[in-house]
């Protein structure tokens, strides 16, 4: 994919009170603009949309902020990140176990839905990027997206399950949105509106408001993934803004509250998640 910032990028930069001219490097590199509610993070966003209407922005709620090698912020989707306690991008070796647990359970997830008798088994059976985006989105294994709602609520809710004293809202910038997938040459990702493709069974898509973003072209196989150096396949390279937020002070304007866990994953209403559980895969090497 390409960075974003090719033209003028307007940030929150640490503790700067009004957004400034930023490229995505200093962003990245810097610990985050803190944000005291839910109501000043929503109104920085806001001003945020307004200074840079060419894109639209997408959220991501982390409660720890990962870092790589040089100690930028790394947004990478789960079949590319590194090992647990490690900076290195991950060996050759666990990337193509990780490549080969997907085929796998790309293979079961078109069996299931041909068992079953459940929508759409003709598309899933022609698209992959559709096989992915399920797998995903209910962290059945890893694959090449990433996770992310046009949501800020949920994703700052997201970012609250686990965190301790900080949590973590990154803000993404993707070209206009248009319809369930869009795609950009130029940029070189695609953004996939998750409601829009999958089956009506599932409900944590509507729910969370979740979109998924991918390389375009996508990253098929591991011998694919060699073509691409490890910089290229981060959407760090994507970010607008990265806030910190802590989260036992952050929800306490009751007239915005935390989306609860239970309501995040509504497994117990969704049938689809349950029979996702019938899917049988080795044990990862790596945690997703």
């Amino acid at each position: 994919m390409r960075a974003i910032g090719t033209s003028q990028l307007f940030s929150y930069f640490d503790a700067s009170a009004e957004p400034r001219e930023a490229k995505y490097t200093e962003i990245r590199k810097g610990v985050g603009h803190p944000v005291k509610s839910f109501m000043d993070l929503a109104k920085k966003v806001a001003e945020l949309q307004y200074r840079n209407p060419e894109l639209e922005l997408l959220f991501r709620g982390q409660n720890s902020d990962h870092q790589n090698l040089q100690k930028n912020s790394t947004l990478k989707p789960t079949i590319l990140r590194s090992a647990k306690g490690s900076r290195q991008p991950p060996a050759r070796a666990l990337l193509h176990e990780r490549f080969e647990r997907l085929a796998q359970a790309e293979q079961q997830l078109v069996a299931l839905f041909e068992a079953k008798d459940l929508l759409p088994k003709t598309q899933l059976r022609r698209q992959r990027i559709l096989r992915w985006a399920i797998l995903q989105h209910y962290e059945v294994c890893a694959t090449p997206l990433l996770d992310v709602s046009r949501s800020l609520r949920i994703a700052a809710s997201f970012a609250t399950v686990g965190a301790e004293n900080e949590a973590y809202i990154y803000v993404l910038g993707v070209p206009n949105l248009s319809g369930v997938l869009t795609v950009s040459i130029d940029s070189g990702i695609q953004t996939i509106k998750l409601a829009g493709i999958c089956p009506p069974a599932a409900l944590r898509p509507h729910i969370q408001e979740g979109y998924l973003m991918a390389e375009f072209p996508e990253m098929g196989a591991f011998d694919q993934k060699l073509e691409y150096e490890h910089y290229e396949t981060d959407f760090g390279r994507r970010l607008v803004a990265k806030f910190r937020f802590n989260p036992k002070t952050f929800w306490a304007d009751r007239s915005f509250p935390r989306v609860p866990q239970r309501a995040l994953y509504p497994d117990a209403h969704d049938s689809l998640a349950k029979l996702l559980k019938s899917i049988r895969l080795p044990s990862p090497k790596a945690p997703r």
